[in-house]
C-alpha cells in the first residue's frame, strides 16, 4: 500500500476540548479520524490559522499519543475573513499549487469535515478540479447512540466512472443528449452520427463560438435551435435563442438591426432600438449566412465576441451583451478570406469549431428515417396521422435513394415532398398513384438542378481548411488512395495494391511503410482510412 496522507483544516470548534482526560470521551474529528485501525495514516498536513497555534499543537500531540506512526505536519494559513469566499478559495488555492504533491508515490484524502462551510466546498472544488489529487474524506460521530471518540470515515472518490449506477446514468444522459440533438430521429450515417456526438460534447463544456457549415437545407438552423436548447436544459443558458438570416440585412439596416441604434441616429429613428446582439444577452445568437454580412460589421462581430463590448448606432457609450454565437455559412469562408471578401481575424475566432454538415444526397440512408419524423411532424401540425402502403413506400424509397434524385434543397426537399404527399393522401393513406405523382412532380422542379456530385469521402476524413490547402490533382490522388485502403484488409494489401508496378519490377523495399509516409503527409493514418 502507499502512504496515506491526510490533509485537513484544524477544526476551532469540533476539535477543542477543555484540557483534561475527559476530551478522550469526547468525538473530536482530526483526533478520532487518526484512530481507525482500518486507516492508517503516515502523514497528517494539519491548516491552521496563527491565532489557533496553541490548539493546533495540543491536536497534534493527541494525535501522537493515539497514532505514533503519524507524523503531523502542521501548516500555516490565515484567514482575514474564514466566511469570504475568495480569499479563503485563493489561499487554499496558493497551498494546493506550492505544496510537493506526488500521486505516484503517496495516497491523499482531503478531510472536509471540519473549518467553516466556505472552506469545506472551496477543498471540494479543488479537488473536483484535481489541484487537490486525491479523495475526499468524510467523518461524523458514531451512530450506534454510544460514547465513540473515534467516530465514523468515508471516503469519496471524484472519479464518478468507478461508480456503476452514476457511469450508467451518464451513459443514458449521454444518449438522450445526441438523440436529442438528432430530434430523436435514428439516423444512420456513421459519420454524421459520429459528427453530432462530437457538436454534444463542445456544446455541453464549451462556450465558444461554432461554425456550422453545409449547403442550404442541410439542417443548420434547427441544429442551432437544438443546440440551444440542449443548454437551456442543462441550465447553461438563461436568455433567449435569437436568430437572423444575414443574407437579408443590407446597407445601413444591417447596422442598426444587429446592433441596435440611438433615437435620432439617423432619418427614421424615431424610437431606440436594443438590436439582435442586445437582445440576445445571456442566450444564443444564430447569425444564419455569416458569410453574407459586410466587413464593417464583420468587425463588430469580432469585437462583440472577444469583448461582449459593441456600440450602438448613434450612441456615444458601448453597452454589453453576453451571448454564445453560433455562425452558419453555405459559403466556403476560406475561399472568401483569400477573396478579401471575409475577414481573416473573424474567420480565425469562428474556426475554433467547425462542423460541415452533410447534404441529404451523402446521407441517403437517412432518408427512411426521416420520412417518419417528417410524417410524425404532420400530424402534430394538422391533427391527422397519414401514412404509407407498402408498395407506395417501397416505390417512392426507391427513388428517393436512387441517383435520380439529387435533392438540391436537401431536407427542405425532403420535407416538401412529404407534406404534399401527405396533404393529397386519399383517406390517409399515400398509395402508390399518389407516390408517381409526386415523383413527376420532383423531377420537374428539379429539372435543371445539377446533379448531387459523387463524394470523394475526403470531407469525411479532413476538416474543410485541411481540404482547402490540397490541390485538385493530389485530391484525386488520395482519394483513390483512401479508397483501396477502404477495401483492403491490411496495410500490407493496400501498399501491394497501390504499388504493385513497383512491385513486380523490384524498385519498391517496403510497400506498406511507403503508404504509411504517403498518408501522413496528410495527416491520415491506416485505422482512420480504413474504417468501415
Amino acid at each position: 500500500m502507499k502512504p496515506i496522507v491526510v490533509i485537513g483544516l484544524l477544526g476551532t470548534t469540533l476539535d477543542s476540548s477543555k484540557f483534561g482526560p475527559s476530551r478522550w470521551r469526547k468525538w473530536r474529528p482530526t483526533v478520532g479520524l487518526c484512530q481507525h485501525e482500518d486507516l492508517p495514516i503516515d502523514r497528517f498536513v494539519l491548516l491552521h490559522g496563527g491565532q489557533h497555534d496553541r490548539l493546533a499543537d495540543y491536536v497534534a500531540r493527541d494525535i501522537v499519543a493515539v497514532s505514533p506512526a503519524t507524523k503531523v505536519e502542521q501548516c500555516r494559513l490565515d484567514f482575514t475573513d474564514p466566511w469570504e469566499f475568495e480569499e479563503v478559495y485563493g489561499k487554499l488555492l496558493d497551498f494546493a499549487r506550492g505544496y510537493p504533491f506526488d500521486p505516484e508515490a503517496e495516497d491523499y484524502l482531503i478531510h472536509i469535515t471540519t473549518g467553516t462551510h466556505v472552506a469545506q466546498i472551496c477543498l471540494f472544488l479543488l479537488t473536483e478540479a484535481r489541484f487537490l489529487p486525491g479523495r475526499l474524506l468524510q467523518t461524523s460521530p458514531s451512530h450506534d447512540g454510544k460514547a465513540n471518540p473515534k467516530g465514523q470515515w468515508t471516503a469519496i472518490d471524484l472519479d464518478l466512472s468507478r461508480y456503476d449506477g452514476i457511469a450508467t446514468r451518464f451513459a443514458a444522459e449521454a444518449s438522450e443528449s445526441t438523440s436529442f440533438l438528432k430530434s430523436g430521429i435514428e439516423t444512420r450515417a456513421p459519420v454524421f452520427n459520429r459528427l453530432i456526438d462530437e457538436i454534444e460534447q463542445v456544446a455541453i463544456r464549451s462556450r465558444a463560438p461554432l461554425l456550422l457549415m453545409g449547403p442550404t437545407g442541410a439542417g443548420k438552423s434547427r441544429l442551432a435551435r437544438l443546440i440551444y436548447q440542449l443548454k437551456r436544459h442543462k441550465h447553461q443558458v438563461s436568455g433567449p435563442f435569437v436568430e437572423v438570416n444575414c443574407a437579408t440585412l443590407r446597407g445601413d439596416g444591417a447596422m442598426s438591426a444587429l446592433f441596435g441604434h440611438r433615437k435620432g441616429a439617423f432619418t427614421g429613428a424615431a424610437a431606440d432600438r436594443p438590436g439582435l446582439l442586445r437582445s440576445a444577452d445571456g442566450g444564443m445568437l444564430f447569425l444564419d449566412e455569416i458569410g453574407e454580412l459586410g466587413l464593417d460589421e464583420q468587425a463588430m462581430i469580432l469585437r462583440a465576441i472577444e469583448d461582449k463590448r459593441f456600440l450602438p448606432v448613434g450612441a456615444d457609450r458601448e453597452v454589453e451583451s453576453a451571448f454564445q454565437l453560433i455562425a452558419g455559412t453555405n459559403r466556403d469562408l476560406m475561399t472568401a478570406v483569400a477573396a478579401g471578401r471575409f475577414r481573416e481575424d473573424l474567420f480565425a475566432r469562428l474556426n475554433l469549431w467547425t462542423f460541415a454538415l452533410p447534404g441529404l444526397a451523402e446521407r441517403r440512408e437517412d432518408i427512411e428515417p426521416n420520412i417518419a419524423y417528417e410524417l410524425d411532424a404532420f400530424a402534430r401540425g394538422e391533427g391527422s396521422r397519414v401514412t404509407f402502403n407498402q408498395e407506395a413506400r417501397q416505390a417512392y424509397l426507391a427513388f428517393a435513394l436512387s441517383p435520380r434524385a439529387p435533392w438540391p434543397g436537401n431536407f427542405r426537399d425532403l420535407g416538401a415532398s412529404l407534406t404534399r404527399m401527405a396533404t393529397l393522401a386519399p383517406r390517409g393513406r399515400i398509395d402508390l398513384a399518389c407516390v408517381e405523382r409526386e415523383i413527376a412532380r420532383l423531377k420537374h422542379l428539379w429539372r435543371g438542378a445539377a446533379p448531387a456530385p459523387a463524394s470523394d469521402g475526403l470531407d469525411r476524413l479532413l476538416a474543410p481548411a485541411a481540404l482547402a490547402e490540397i490541390d485538385p490533382f493530389d485530391r484525386i490522388q488520395l482519394a483513390e488512395v483512401v479508397r483501396v485502403c477502404h477495401d483492403s484488409h491490411s496495410l500490407s494489401e493496400a501498399g501491394r495494391r497501390l504499388f504493385a508496378v513497383s512491385l513486380a519490377r523490384r524498385t519498391s523495399g517496403n510497400d506498406a511503410d511507403r503508404l504509411r509516409k504517403y498518408l501522413a503527409r496528410f495527416g491520415l493514418d491506416w485505422r482512420t482510412v480504413s474504417a468501415r
